[in-house]
Parts: structure tokens; sequence; C-alpha cells
């Protein structure tokens, strides 16, 4: 007999995202998208092509090429109303929108009573992977963290990238929404139009017994691979996508954790003071005397990015050195 049945669909990340905006901006007339060439050209990475002509200058706005401008504008249009998407085309470049972002928009609910709030989205792109080199290839989620009042998220997959946007979007408070440069062009499957993913909720993306792994953003695909490999050894890897930095869900990690005895955090932001530190504190806090081996992380070492490819990709954490520190893990 000859299946009738229509393969699940397929979209890379970038177009999820894109179909993301696009119901959005649909559903609700109050959400805007504005940035430096997000109309005409589509975005830096394409992911706002056909919105202009779909729905119009006035709520697809090319601006003026000023980060500090973009932030600014974005949270004065939040205050009145609206429901603005502000691209700001490399996370570097957010140290330029600080103010605005920091110390206002992160603020304003608690600061004026709950009388104001800012639902604002700023998308930003991050990580390693083009030789971009050391001002357009940081990895900077956990300066971000630090800041009550602001959401943090960063999404693995398509799936998840357009789940988590709607969320985003339809949030009443401002959220820093960070995509992987090494992300757009990696395939899902289509989750359809009323898919949403809740902010602050990790995700198992792989069950294991042997040992939790902590990734998020890119690092979780590299991270699901070291698993793999593992598993002809023996090794059953767990795998948690944290999905979003703030706030963070260490309930979920610390249940893995219970159950597999081990933790190891691995992310491409370099290691001091990054969010595998905070991870480790907590279960530290929390499993004391619980855990079968200290827990460890793996992270980029503490230095300024080249612009060099092959450099680039020997100081970020992959395949080989994760699986490298899972099996130190699991022989102590």
């Amino acid at each position: 007999m000859i299946s009738t049945l229509t393969p699940p669909r397929t979209v890379t990340y970038r177009e999820a995202l894109r179909e993301a905006l696009f119901e959005e901006m649909e559903a609700d007339d109050r959400v805007i998208v504005m940035g430096e060439d997000v109309g005409k050209y589509g975005g830096a990475y394409a992911v706002s092509k056909g919105l202009l002509e779909r729905f119009g200058d006035r709520r697809v706005i090319d601006t003026p090429m000023s980060e500090a401008l973009i932030v600014g504008a974005a949270l004065g249009a939040a205050v009145v109303g609206g429901r603005p998407v502000a691209e700001i085309m490399y996370m570097d470049f957010v140290t330029l929108t600080m103010d605005a972002l920091v110390n206002q928009a992160a603020k304003l609910h608690f600061m004026f009573g709950g009388q104001l709030s800012a639902p604002m989205v700023v998308r930003v792109q991050q990580g390693v992977g083009r030789g971009a080199g050391a001002q357009h290839s940081q990895s900077l989620e956990a300066w971000f963290a630090h800041v009550p009042g602001l959401k943090v998220v960063a999404p693995s997959t398509p799936a998840d990238a357009k789940g988590l946007l709607k969320s985003s979007i339809r949030d009443d408070d401002p959220v820093l929404f960070i995509e992987h440069k090494g992300l757009y062009a990696r395939k899902g499957t289509d989750p359809g139009r009323e898919h949403t993913v809740p902010i602050g909720v990790a995700d198992v993306k792989r069950p294991g017994v042997d040992v939790t792994v902590v990734a998020w953003s890119n690092m979780v695909h590299t991270a699901l691979d070291a698993a793999e490999l593992l598993a002809d050894d023996g090794i059953d890897v767990e795998v948690i996508d944290l999905r979003t930095i703030a706030p963070l869900d260490m309930q979920t990690v610390l249940a893995s954790c219970r159950r597999t005895g081990r933790l190891l955090v691995a992310h491409e932001a370099c290691q001091t003071g990054g969010l595998g530190a905070e991870i480790i504190a907590q279960a530290a806090e929390h499993l004391h005397g619980l855990l079968h081996a200290p827990p460890r992380r793996i992270a980029t070492p503490d230095v300024v990015l080249p612009a060099n490819t092959t450099l680039e990709r020997a100081l970020v954490p992959d395949t080989d050195a994760i699986a490298s520190a899972i099996r130190d893990l699991v022989r102590s």
C-alpha cells in the first residue's frame, strides 16, 4: 500500500525566525521591526526579507547606523504601546545600547511601580564561525544574564527559534534574543503556525544516565555530536538545552544531575565569568555530596578572538574536546 502521508515540512533557522515575525506582525499591528538594513536589504542575515513588501515602511523601518538610536527608539515605541523588534547586527554592538537596554528598559516596570512596561525584543547575532574577528564574534550572554528585569533567550533549533521569538514578542518584559551566526542555515521540522515555546524552560534534547551536559545556542549541536560519539563507547550522555539564559531553568538541570551524578557545562563564551560558572555554583550549592565527581566547564579561553578561521576553530570547544571532558568525568 502506498502511503499518502505528507512528509513533515522542514525549515531553516532563518526561515523559522522570518515566519515568526510574519505571523506576529499579521496578528498584531503593534508589532514593528526596526534596524539597519532590515527593510530593503532584508536584514544582515536575511531574516526580515520580504517584510517591507508585506507590511510597508511604517512597520518595517530602516534606521540610521546607530545602535544607541535603534534601541532607544524601540524603548520609546514600547513605552507608548508598541511591540518593537529591533535588530542589532552583531552582539558586540549591543555595547553601544547599554544605557537604553540595561539602565532603562530592564528597570522601567519596577521604577514606575508597574505603570509602564517595555515589551520589546532586541535581536542580536553572536558567535564564531565566519572569521569576523574580535569585534564581531563575541558571546556576551553572561553580561546580560546579570541584569534583573531583562530576559535573555538563545535558541538552538528552528522550532525553538520560532516558538521563543513569538513568546518574546508577546512578553511584556524586554527580551534580548540571541541568534548564533552558525545556525541560520540549520534545518529542522516546521513546528507550525501556532507553535510557541515558554521563556525560562530548558529542554532535554537527549536523555541519558551517565553524565549531564548543559549547553545553549550552537554549542548544543556540538554537545549532541559528542554524545553520539560516546554512545559507541557505552557512555550515555544527557544533553540539556537551556534555551533561555535568564530566567535560568536550574530545576531541569538539577533534576538531571541528581539522576546522572555528573555535570559538564559547555559554552562558546570565554571561561572567566561565563554562565558555566553560575550553573556549577548552583549545582554545588544544591547537590553537595550527591555528585560522583566535581562538576566541570569547558569554554573558550580568555583570549581576544582572531579573524583567522583556523585559529578561531582551535579556540572554541569542539566535539572531540567535549567528548574528552566527558570521558574524564565518567572515569573520576
